[in-house]
């Protein structure tokens, strides 16, 4: 990647990266303090920045690009190491701060325990207006323990620190512990678990069902399966696939206020960019169907098929090299 490129997420020039008239900021937050297993998540949003930077920004599937709301990279937020709680307290305040931006966040972790304070902040703001939050946890665990390691705070505790101020949905769990069952049970979390979702796509219309108008999206990425996503702390087989995911999210964008949205878990390997790249991917796609939802009805009514043959034939993509850009598009 050419050092010309921006060192932004997507690599975009300062006309679609200015916070000032952004529709969308991408907030990395490289917390890394509870976890048990592997270690590396302190590294997961400068990885998924530098593999955006070759993501190609014409969307073929949807026949457009999402980039053209704006998307601007805030600054990376320190955290203190006064202890998780210190650092989550903190946390919260700093992404209050970025809502009254009024922009869609997109926050890349850092290890999962950085959603809690979000998710609560959400929560938080919308009982003002006598609604409760609802929240889509892509997971491969349950992360329902009341404290694990010492700590509440810990990455493990963070759907238990928030389970009784939202409605929680779960899809992609495959290891729990006795008590996180019994966790379940008593905050009512709608659980699909990845062993269901080897069996074709009924989960996913169940999952939407159980959520409410407004939506906090969580993305731990051991969700997806380690053959595709390797790069976790604590791989579990079996999981998610990309197609699956992508029909998930966009029923949940095309029925649901998603509110906010973070990507987390990510710790990158040495040499291994497809994972980073996979993530980055991810991450352009939420900003998509976010993007999506923003058109008028008649434009998002238009079949996907649309963009690459059958019916009106979108506008193709430009060839050669954007001047915008720095890149094939």
């Amino acid at each position: 990647m050419s050092d010309a490129v921006p060192r932004n997420f997507l690599g975009l020039p300062p006309e679609h990266a200015d916070p000032r008239t952004a529709a969308v900021v991408i907030l990395p937050v490289p917390y890394e303090a509870t976890t048990s297993y592997g270690g590396g998540t302190r590294f997961g949003p400068q990885a998924i920045v530098d593999a955006s930077r070759a993501v190609e920004l014409y969307d073929h599937e949807h026949g457009d690009e999402p980039y053209r709301l704006g998307v601007a990279t805030l600054p990376e937020v320190p955290l203190t190491a006064a202890g998780p709680e210190a650092a989550l307290r903190q946390l919260r305040r700093a992404y209050s701060r970025v809502l009254d931006l009024r922009r869609f966040v997109v926050m890349l972790g850092g290890e999962h325990s950085v959603s809690g304070p979000a998710i609560l902040e959400h929560a938080a703001r919308l009982a003002t207006k006598g609604r409760r939050l609802s929240v889509l946890q892509l997971d491969a665990h349950g992360d329902l323990r009341p404290s694990w390691e010492g700590t509440p705070y810990s990455h493990a505790c963070v759907m238990r620190r928030v389970a009784d101020r939202v409605n929680l949905v779960q899809v992609g769990i495959r290891a729990v512990a006795r008590e996180e069952i019994a966790a379940m049970r008593r905050f009512a979390v709608t659980t699909v678990f990845a062993h269901e979702m080897a069996e074709g796509d009924d989960w996913i219309e169940r999952a939407v069902a159980a959520l409410g108008r407004d939506v906090y999206l969580t993305v731990d990425m051991d969700y997806f399966d380690p053959s595709l996503v390797p790069s976790t702390g604590t791989p579990e087989p079996g999981g998610g696939t990309w197609y699956a995911t992508m029909r998930l999210l966009e029923r949940l964008f095309g029925s649901r206020r998603v509110v906010g949205a973070d990507v987390v878990e990510l710790a990158p390997i040495p040499g291994l960019a497809a994972p980073d790249f996979l993530t980055a991917r991810l991450v352009y796609k939420l900003i998509g169907f976010h993007a999506r939802g923003l058109r008028p009805a008649k434009a998002r009514s238009a079949p996907a098929r649309s963009a690459v043959g059958g019916g009106k034939r979108a506008a193709p993509p430009r060839r050669g090299r954007s001047r915008r850009t720095g890149r094939r598009a």
